[in-house]
C-alpha cells in the first residue's frame, strides 16, 4: 500500500529531470556594465602554471670561487660549487685590478639598467666600483641627475658588501685624473669585457664604460651575475626624502588599485613610425612636431606588416578596450603611471572614470619642482607596490617593475599585447569576437608567466 506514493514521487522527479534536459535554461543576458557580476571573472582569477622567482643560487649563495692568476698576471675567478652555504664576501679577491665608473645615459630606468649591468662587469673584471655618473637625456630637462639625488648611496654600498667593492671617493693618486673611456655601447654581437676592457683597466687603473646593449649576461660566471642581481633588486633604495614623497603618493591613491603604465606620448609615437587616424588636432600637432623630417610614418603594406609585428603603441582607447576584454571592472581605481604629454587620455577616462595621476594627488608646488627622474622614481615605487600592474609597452621601466614585483611575490602583472590587438583587428575582428580573442591571448600569457620577469636573476617555477 505504501509503494504507490513512492512510485508517484519517483515518476514526478523523472519527469522534471527530463524537462530540464530537453529544454535547457536560456543563456544569461550580457551585463550592461562590466561592474556587474558576470560568469567570467577578471584576468587575475586565472590559475597560473608558472611563476618567476629569484633563483636559489643568488638568494642562498650556494657558490664561491677560487682566485687564480692568469699568465698575464691578473686575477680571475674559478667557480666551485659547495655542499654548504657560504657568503659571497669570501669570494672577493684581496687585490683589485683597478677602478670602474659606469656612465649611464637616458631616462632613469635605462640608467638603472645600465648601472646594474655595470656592477656585474665590475665583479667580472675584479674591479672596484666607483659610484656611477648619471647623465639624463636632453628631453628630461633635468638640472640635477646624480646617482645620490635618487638613490641612497650609503645603503647601496652596505648592501653590496661581499659582492663587489664600492667606493664613494677615489684615492688621491687617481682622483685628479679623468677615467680612460672604453666605448662598449655600440658594439654588435657578443662583447668580451675580459678581452677588451680588462687590458685598459690594468694599464690605466681607472676606466669608465657604458655597458653594451647586446651583451650576453648568460655567459657571466654566477658570482658576477649575483653582484648584478644584488645591485638591481636589493641594493638600490630611494633616498629618504624621495621615498617619503613616494609613500605620500602611495597613501593618497584609493585602494585597491591597478597601476597602468601607458605609453602614448608624442615622442614615443613618433619614434614608432606608426600611423594613427582619428587623433585630435592637438595630438596631431604635437605628433607632427615630434616626427620632424626623419621619423615619417610607414605607409601601405609596410605599415600593415609593421603594426602586425606589435611595433605600434596602444592608444588610450585601445587600452581601455583590452582592459574591458580582460573583465577589469570600469570602476577600478587606476593609477596612471605615465610621462608628461600623454595624448588622447579621454579614450581611457571616458570608460574608466576612477583614474588618478601624480599631478592630481601631489600639491601643485611639490609637483612643479620635480624633475623627470623624480617623477619616474615615483611611478616606479608606486608600481612595485600596487595591487596589480599592467603595461602597454615592454620598456626599461616595465622590465624593472615586473622583476621587482616577482621578487616581492606580487604576480598580478601583465603586459598588454600590441601584437595580438593588431593581428586580430587586421583580420576584421571587432566587438565581442575581438574581446574573446584578446581574452584568450592574454590568458595564455598570464598562465605561462610570459615576459613577467628578467631571466638573469629569476628562475621559472612550475606550480
Amino acid at each position: 500500500m505504501r509503494v504507490k506514493p513512492l512510485f508517484v514521487i519517483i515518476s514526478t522527479l523523472s519527469l522534471f529531470l527530463a524537462v530540464v534536459l530537453i529544454y535547457p535554461s536560456p543563456p544569461v543576458a550580457p551585463s550592461k556594465s562590466s561592474d556587474s557580476t558576470s560568469a567570467k571573472s577578471d584576468i587575475w582569477s586565472v590559475q597560473r602554471i608558472v611563476e618567476w622567482r629569484p633563483c636559489k643560487w643568488w638568494l642562498q649563495s650556494h657558490l664561491t670561487h677560487l682566485i687564480g692568476v692568469h699568465e698575464k698576471g691578473y686575477s680571475y675567478g674559478i667557480e666551485v660549487l659547495e655542499g654548504w652555504e657560504v657568503g659571497f664576501g669570501l669570494a672577493l679577491p684581496a687585490k683589485s685590478n683597478g677602478y670602474i665608473r659606469v656612465d649611464c645615459y637616458g631616462g632613469l630606468n635605462q640608467m638603472r639598467r645600465d648601472f646594474c649591468d655595470g656592477v656585474g662587469i665590475a665583479r667580472l673584471l675584479n674591479a672596484t666600483l666607483v659610484l656611477p655618473k648619471f647623465e639624463v637625456a636632453a628631453y628630461w630637462n633635468e638640472s640635477s641627475s646624480g646617482f645620490s639625488d635618487v638613490f641612497d648611496a650609503d645603503y647601496f654600498i652596505t648592501q653590496m658588501n661581499g659582492f663587489v667593492n664600492v667606493v664613494k671617493e677615489l684615492p688621491p693618486e687617481i682622483s685628479s685624473k679623468e677615467p680612460h673611456r672604453v666605448d662598449c655601447s655600440k658594439r654588435k654581437g657578443q662583447f668580451d669585457y675580459i678581452e677588451i676592457v680588462l687590458p685598459f683597466l690594468l694599464k690605466y687603473h681607472y676606466v669608465s664604460i657604458t655597458p653594451a646593449v647586446s651583451q650576453r649576461r648568460d655567459r657571466y660566471p654566477k658570482y658576477a651575475k649575483a653582484a648584478l642581481c644584488q645591485a638591481c633588486y636589493r641594493a638600490l633604495k630611494l633616498t629618504e626624502s624621495l621615498e617619503k614623497k613616494a609613500n605620500k603618493l602611495l597613501e593618497a591613491i584609493p585602494k585597491p588599485f591597478l597601476s597602468l603604465h601607458l605609453r602614448f606620448e608624442p615622442d614615443m609615437v613618433a619614434y614608432s613610425q606608426c600611423q594613427y587616424s582619428g587623433l585630435s588636432p592637438t595630438s596631431m600637432k604635437a605628433l607632427e612636431a615630434a616626427r620632424g623630417d626623419d621619423r615619417k610614418p610607414w605607409t601601405g603594406e609596410a605599415a600593415r606588416i609593421w603594426r602586425n609585428r606589435g611595433k605600434c603603441p596602444l592608444t588610450p582607447n585601445e587600452t581601455a578596450f583590452i582592459l574591458q576584454a580582460l573583465s577589469i571592472p570600469t570602476n577600478t581605481n587606476i593609477y596612471l603611471a605615465a610621462g608628461d604629454g600623454l595624448m588622447e587620455t579621454e579614450g581611457l577616462t571616458s570608460i574608466y572614470s576612477n583614474v588618478v595621476t601624480k599631478s592630481a594627488l601631489l600639491s601643485g608646488e611639490d609637483f612643479e619642482t620635480m624633475h623627470g627622474n623624480t617623477k619616474a622614481a615615483l611611478d616606479y615605487y608606486v608600481s612595485i607596490n600596487s595591487d596589480s600592474y599592467m603595461a602597454t609597452y615592454f620598456g626599461n621601466m616595465d622590465k624593472m617593475v615586473a622583476a621587482m614585483r616577482a621578487f616581492k611575490g606580487l604576480y598580478k602583472t601583465l603586459f598588454l599585447s600590441r601584437r595580438a590587438f593588431a593581428e586580430f583587428t587586421s583580420r576584421g575582428l571587432e566587438g565581442k569576437p575581438l574581446m574573446e580573442a584578446l581574452w584568450k591571448a592574454h590568458k595564455d600569457d598570464f598562465i605561462k608567466g610570459r615576459g613577467s620577469a628578467l631571466s638573469d636573476c629569476f628562475c621559472e617555477f612550475k606550480l
